[in-house]
C-alpha cells in the first residue's frame, strides 16, 4: 500500500483529521474501511462532490476498502453546513429517483471487485426502520445539546434566520450512519468537504460512547478559484456529472478555460497524473502559457473520466469544427446543440431572415450595419462557409439536423441559430 496521506499532502487536499499520527499508523497496520457518504439534494452531483469522491478514489488505489454512502435518509432531512437558509424538502419518491441516479455516478469511480472490494449503501437501510422512541433513547442520549449549538454550521443559522429542528438533528443522522459502518463493516474513517467536520466528528465520538471504538475523520479542502469567482459554477448554472445538466461539450470547456492560477491546483485534485507529470506540465505553464496544454490535460482526463473517450474525442471535434477546421455537417445532433448552447445564439420561428440579421439577431454583431460590413470585409461565415451576399437569405439546405446554423465572425467568435 502506497502512504495515501502523504500523496493528498502532496496534492493539497488535506483540511483537517482527528489525530494524524494515529490514523497514518493505522493506515500502516494494513487496509481499512473508509466511507463518504452524498447526499440526494439533487438529480446529480456536481464538480464539488466530485473532489470527495476522488479521494474516496484515491484511497481504495492505495490499498483500502471504500464504502460509498448515497443518504436516502438524510436526503429527506437537509444538512444545514454551507446553507443560510432552510432546504426545501422533496418527496419520498423524488429522493429515491435522485438516489438511484448518484449511486450510478457513484459506482463509476470504485473498482467492485479485488480484495479491497468497494461497497455502496444507502443510510435509509438502517434508519426506515428505526423509531422516534429509539432514535431518542439509544442515539440522542449521547449528544449533549450544548456542544451541538456550538457547531459552527449551527450557530452560524441561529445568529440569523433560525434552524428548525429537522435540520438540526441531520448531524445526529449523519453520526449514526458513522456508528453503523463501524458495526456493520468495522469502518474507522469518514472522509468529507471541510464543511462536514463538525458531522464526522460528531460520529467519532458517538463511535466512541457506544462502542468504546477509536475511529478517524478526514476532511478535505473546499475548492476555490484565484479570480475570486465561486468554484463550479458557470454562467448557466452548477457544473455537473449528469451529461443531461452539463453537456460533455460544456463539461470539458469548463475546464479548458481554468484560469492558469487554478489549472495546476486542478490537476492534482482532480487528475490521477503523477507528480512528475504535473511538475512538467506546470513548467509548460510557465513557459508556453498560450499552448494551454495544462488546460488541455486537466479537461480531457476529466471528461474522459466522467464521460468516457469517444465523448471527448466528439467533444475535440465539434470544437475545432466550429472555428473553421473540421467539418461541422459530420458533428452528431446532440454534440452540436450542446456546443451552440455554450455560445451567443438566437432562435428564430421559421426560416426567412437575411443572414444580416441573424447575425445581429445572435449578438455576432451590434447592428445589421455592422453585420454587412462583416460580410463586405471577408469576415462573416455561415456552415464555416464564407457569406459574400449581404442579401443572402439562409434556406433549408443549410440547416444542419433540420434546425441549426453556425455563424462566424472572422477566425474566433462564433454564434449560432436554431429553429424553433
Amino acid at each position: 500500500m502506497t502512504d495515501i496521506l502523504d500523496e493528498l499532502e502532496w496534492r493539497d487536499v488535506t483540511a483537517q483529521t482527528t489525530d494524524a499520527d494515529a490514523l497514518r499508523a493505522a493506515l500502516a497496520e494494513g487496509p481499512i474501511t473508509v466511507y463518504a457518504g452524498f447526499d440526494p439534494t439533487a438529480p446529480s452531483l456536481h464538480v464539488g462532490n466530485l473532489a470527495t469522491l476522488l479521494i474516496l478514489t484515491r484511497f481504495q488505489r492505495a490499498g483500502h476498502r471504500p464504502i460509498g454512502l448515497v443518504g436516502g435518509a438524510t436526503g429527506l432531512i437537509g444538512d444545514p453546513s454551507g446553507r443560510s437558509t432552510e432546504r426545501a424538502l422533496n418527496s419520498e419518491e423524488i429522493v429515491q429517483e435522485w438516489v438511484a441516479r448518484i449511486r450510478v455516478q457513484v459506482e463509476k469511480f470504485l473498482s467492485f471487485s479485488g480484495e479491497n472490494a468497494a461497497t455502496l449503501v444507502s443510510n435509509l437501510d438502517w434508519t426506515a426502520s428505526l423509531s422516534a422512541i429509539d432514535f431518542l433513547r439509544d442515539i440522542g442520549k449521547h449528544f449533549p445539546v450544548n456542544r451541538m449549538l456550538a457547531r459552527e454550521s449551527v450557530a452560524a443559522r441561529l445568529a440569523g434566520e433560525g434552524l428548525s429542528y429537522t435540520e438540526f438533528s441531520y448531524q445526529i443522522l449523519q453520526a449514526n450512519d458513522y456508528l453503523e459502518l463501524y458495526r456493520r463493516h468495522g469502518c474507522t474513517l469518514q472522509l468529507g468537504g471541510s464543511d462536514q467536520w463538525g458531522n464526522i466528528v460528531a460520529g467519532v465520538d458517538l463511535i466512541r460512547r457506544v462502542e468504546s471504538g477509536h475511529a478517524h475523520a478526514y476532511t478535505g479542502k473546499l475548492i476555490t478559484k484565484a479570480d475570486g469567482t465561486k468554484f463550479g459554477k458557470t454562467a448557466g448554472g452548477a457544473v455537473w456529472l449528469d451529461p443531461a445538466l452539463t453537456s460533455p461539450y460544456a463539461f470539458y470547456q469548463y475546464w479548458l478555460n481554468a484560469d492558469d492560477r487554478d489549472v495546476i491546483r486542478f490537476l492534482k485534485v482532480f487528475t490521477f497524473r503523477t507528480r512528475e507529470e504535473i511538475e512538467e506540465l506546470e513548467k509548460a505553464v510557465a513557459d508556453r502559457p498560450f499552448a494551454r496544454e495544462a488546460q488541455r490535460t486537466l479537461a480531457g482526463d476529466l471528461t474522459t473520466m466522467v464521460h468516457g473517450a469517444d465523448e471527448v474525442e466528439r467533444v475535440i471535434a465539434a470544437s475545432r469544427a466550429l472555428f473553421g477546421q473540421g467539418s461541422i455537417a459530420e458533428l452528431d445532433e446532440a454534440t452540436l446543440g450542446a456546443a451552440l448552447a455554450e455560445v451567443p445564439r438566437a432562435v428564430v420561428p421559421a426560416l426567412g431572415m437575411p443572414y444580416v440579421d441573424l447575425l445581429a439577431e445572435s449578438g455576432l454583431a451590434k447592428s445589421k450595419s455592422e453585420a454587412r460590413r462583416a460580410v463586405k470585409e471577408g469576415g462573416a461565415y455561415l456552415n464555416n462557409a464564407k457569406v459574400t451576399d449581404e442579401e443572402y437569405v439562409p434556406t433549408a439546405d443549410d440547416l444542419l439536423h433540420g434546425r441549426f446554423l453556425v455563424l462566424r465572425r472572422g477566425k474566433r467568435t462564433i454564434g449560432g441559430v436554431e429553429i424553433a
